[in-house]
């Protein structure tokens, strides 16, 4: 057996172990085609092919492992202060058991070292977003898994591999139709208002501050997108940047953006609101500026997002959030449900 760099030759090896892994709902991963291979890992500007191994075994691809190192960096990140990134790993069923798996990590594990990596995680920061159905569902996805999900083999197998699990985060899913509005969101709202706090859609020609919400809330990935996204507003063109579009699909246009406001600053946002192809309602996340928290902002906010994904035409939302965050009772109100839940594992190197 060796493990070696993947080529192009080796797709179609590839293909048939993820596949296997799909097929078996061993995965939740949408299943592999050539030409989804190449839109999510070769067409990504931080893909590196020397962090694509494969495992062969006289000519016959029995195992593959995919790594990535950002060259695309947020506001203050570089490639000292972020880790390597282990996407997925794939062992051929009737080969497991063998070492395999455990040889193609400790190889991806080498190369990063090399790199000068300190930490290997499997997160969402990870650029690699890799799309999975939601179980008990017509095909709805979601376009990124924030971890390992704990029901699939990899999560055990990380652990024997010495991953340490330092944060879980729950998968909710909601299929418009039954979307169940707040009872008090007009008094709420209209309270808000009285506290000179407005929420809706937002006018980018305001130029109001977000640079105070983002430093407490101690978000770059935030910070750019609502700078990323004004940026397209006052231009006038759509947003191109694939970190900030589902799927990769450019919008036709720039998209309306939901915050709060107060004393023109922006003290909470969702970020740009889009419709995914698949008919997901997609969003950046919902965050508050700490110093306005309580105050029942992000749950008039979320509300006012969800009424927005019906406006456009989605047909289901799917989010995340963490095991323990108290915002769930905000979700869970409007009709969510819990339908997965992702380890977030990391090893020092």
């Amino acid at each position: 057996m060796e493990i070696r760099q993947f080529g192009k030759k080796d797709l179609q090896g590839v293909i048939a172990i993820w596949n296997q892994a799909t097929a078996a709902g061993e995965v939740l991963y949408y299943p592999l085609t050539r030409e989804y291979f190449e839109k999510k890992f070769e067409a990504d500007p931080n893909y590196d092919p020397a962090l694509s191994m494969v495992a062969e075994e006289n000519g016959e691809i029995i195992g593959f492992i995919n790594g990535i190192a950002k060259k695309v960096f947020l506001t203050k990140e570089n490639a000292d202060n972020t880790p390597g990134y282990l996407t997925c790993v794939f062992v051929k069923r009737e080969k497991r058991g063998k070492g395999i798996g455990s040889a193609l990590v400790r190889t991806l594990e080498a190369a990063f070292r090399a790199m000068g990596k300190t930490v290997i995680s499997c997160d969402g920061n990870n650029p690699i977003n890799l799309d999975w159905i939601v179980p008990g569902t017509p095909g709805h996805d979601h376009n990124n898994a924030p971890g390992m999900d704990t029901e699939c083999p990899g999560y055990e197998f990380l652990k024997t591999m010495e991953y340490q699990e330092v944060a879980r985060e729950i998968a909710m899913y909601l299929n418009l139709v039954d979307f169940t509005p707040w009872n008090e969101l007009e008094e709420r709202k209209k309270a808000l208002a009285d506290a000179g706090i407005y929420v809706g859609r937002y006018d980018p020609g305001l130029d109001y501050d977000f640079d105070e919400m983002c430093d407490r809330v101690g978000s770059e990935y935030w910070r750019d997108v609502l700078r990323s996204e004004i940026d397209c507003h006052k231009r006038g063109v759509p947003n191109t940047d694939p970190r900030f579009i589902p799927n990769g699909k450019v919008p036709a246009g720039p998209r309306p953006i939901l915050v709060a406001t107060c004393d023109k600053h922006i003290v909470a946002q969702t970020g740009p609101v889009d419709r995914q192809e698949s008919g997901r309602g997609w969003f950046t996340g919902i965050c508050t500026d700490p110093m306005y928290e309580r105050r029942g902002i992000a749950s008039v906010l979320f509300n006012v997002l969800m009424q927005e994904f019906i406006n456009e035409g989605a047909s289901f939302s799917t989010l995340f959030t963490g095991d323990d965050n108290h915002a769930q009772k905000i979700y869970k109100r409007a009709g969510f449900r819990v339908v997965r839940r992702f380890s977030i594992m990391r090893k020092r190197l």
